[in-house]
Parts: structure tokens; sequence; C-alpha cells
């Protein structure tokens, strides 16, 4: 039997504040428990796991060993303009004139994710 993940934990500077971000790119609600100022902010993601927001008091640095990839339900370039509408950065654009590919955006405190095609994109271009 193995074992199963239960929080995926985002070590930042201000967590009530990333994770409010996060709250607004995943459309899920930050924990009412959460206030600005406490140590770590949370998400619940569904079947008891959280996406979990911890102080820590080094920045952020290189870049990350291990990212989120986001598939939106409205076509990808329109997910990519929302967020960096509320401010995400474009890292590196790997999208392609033939539909495929993603986007690496960052997020406020410099974390790095993708967003892949949408469920409405239409197929690649043969």
């Amino acid at each position: 039997m193995g074992s199963s993940i239960e929080n995926i934990c985002v070590d930042c500077s201000d967590p009530y504040e990333l994770g409010r971000w996060w709250s607004r790119v995943l459309d899920l609600p930050l924990s009412p428990e959460d206030h600005p100022g406490d140590p770590e902010a949370s998400i619940e993601l569904g079947n008891g796991r959280r996406l979990l927001f911890l102080r820590v008091p080094e920045p952020k640095t290189v870049k990350n060993r291990l990212h989120f990839c986001l598939r939106p339900d409205v076509p990808r370039d329109e997910e990519v303009e929302r967020l960096l509408g509320i401010g995400a950065t474009m890292v590196a654009d790997r999208r392609n004139p033939d539909g495929t590919g993603w986007a690496v955006l960052g997020d406020p405190e410099g974390n790095e994710f993708c967003v892949l095609r949408g469920a409405h994109d239409t197929p690649p271009r043969a």
C-alpha cells in the first residue's frame, strides 16, 4: 500500500496574499479561518487535500523543482490573458502557431506554473 498526498505546500513570504491570488486562479475559496499576517493559509482542493501556503524567511532564488500545470476550462490564450491581468508574469511563451504548446507564467512571488491548452481549444492544425 502506498502513500497519498494530503497537502501541496508553497513556501512564500506572505501566505495570505499569495493564497488569495491562487484562490482567484483556481476559483476556489481561501479557508475562512485564514487572515492577513497568519503564518499559513490554505485552499481546500477536495478529498481532504489542500494547497497550503507557508511563510518562510528566504525569498525564491532559482527555478521551481515542482510546478503546477493548469488545464483551463476556457481557451488557453484567454486564460493566459486573465492570469496576466491579475498579476501573473510571462516567464516563457512556449505557444506555437499551430495551437500546440503552453505558456510558463510566474505567480506574484515568482513561482513558475504552466497553462496548457484548454478544454475548449480547437485541435492543433495539421
